[in-house]
């Protein structure tokens, strides 16, 4: 087995039973094997379960050595399982063609259940702006409803609420700034095309916060006027759609001008498609080597272009 895919496997560890209490009450808790096909995911769940790289490793360890650490469910009232925190493991088991998975089972309310899912997935290395937008607005959400309340699966156990808002709590718990959260928090607000731009980082956050303020039938709007200027928005053209859409004045007239403008950084920029260069090079050249010979051959038309002018 790859040693990554044991560290996958095992990342969870620290983020369920961190604790000692954690520890404690895994060890009174029954570790069931249930069907993968009662096994329901959270519903919402923020977090993509995506088939790569990393997710065949995980599959890999699991089809050598099974499911290393339980998954956590609770009762559907319609029928099975719904995932708590286990989602990768559970696609990874169906990869590996296993029938069943190793969950505890536990009766968690709404608020509990959430903060767990939540928890179990944001120690993760690499988040998405999205999966860390729906998250925290999740984890926020519960944190509020519980009120002075801290849940014992949360992974600050012994952290009182009191005299403390629950957006300060999160903040401290994910090491963001309490203005940094609700600027994620922000982009829920995103149609999912332009979400999915962010992610994809086509746009930049800062500019992504500002759009975020556009009407839903603003954004449709602003979509088609990216698609016929062929650009994205920086943060100063965001900032002056919002207050467009503000003063109410923003129409797809308006948002083509802005769109249409040229950026300083394109005024200040050369570049060149691949197909373009390809024609001049041998095919085996990479774009690294391509880049390599045009800036030895530009200095040679220097040195000639200096010779000339001192004759």
């Amino acid at each position: 087995m790859k040693s990554s895919a044991k560290k996958i496997e095992l990342a969870s560890v620290d983020d369920l039973f961190s604790t000692e209490e954690g520890r404690q009450d895994a060890k009174l808790e029954k570790i069931q094997e249930i069907p993968l096909s009662e096994l329901h995911p959270f519903k919402n769940h923020p977090f993509k379960v995506k088939d790569d790289e990393a997710m065949m490793e995980t599959a890999d360890s699991i089809k050598q050595y099974g499911v290393l650490v339980p998954a956590i469910a609770r009762p559907d009232p319609e029928g099975g399982y719904e995932l708590v925190a286990g989602h990768r493991r559970h696609r990874a088991s169906e990869l590996a063609e296993k029938e069943t998975m190793p969950v505890i089972v536990r009766d968690l309310d709404d608020d509990a259940a959430t903060i767990i899912m939540v928890d179990s997935n944001l120690q993760r290395e690499s988040l998405l702006p999205s999966e860390r937008a729906f998250a925290y607005k999740m984890k926020l959400d519960a944190m509020k409803h519980q009120g002075e309340r801290v849940d014992l699966t949360c992974s600050q156990v012994g952290n009182k609420l009191e005299g403390k808002k629950s957006s300060e709590i999160l903040a401290e718990q994910v090491g963001q700034s309490k203005n940094q959260i609700f600027r994620y928090i922000r982009l829920t607000e995103l149609i999912p095309e332009l979400m999915d731009m962010v992610d994809e980082k086509k746009i930049a956050l800062n500019p992504a916060y500002e759009l975020s303020f556009l009407k839903k039938e603003e954004q449709v709007d602003l979509l088609d006027a990216m698609d016929s200027e062929q650009a994205t928005p920086s943060l100063s053209q965001a900032q002056r759609l919002k207050k467009f859409s503000q003063e109410g004045h923003l129409s797809i007239d308006v948002m083509r001008a802005i769109m249409g403008e040229e950026k300083k950084s394109d005024l200040d920029r050369v570049t060149f498609t691949s197909d373009t260069l390809r024609k001049y090079f041998p095919k085996s050249y990479t774009p690294a080597r391509m880049q390599e010979t045009i800036i030895k051959l530009l200095e040679q038309w220097q040195k000639k272009r200096q010779r000339d002018q001192e004759r």
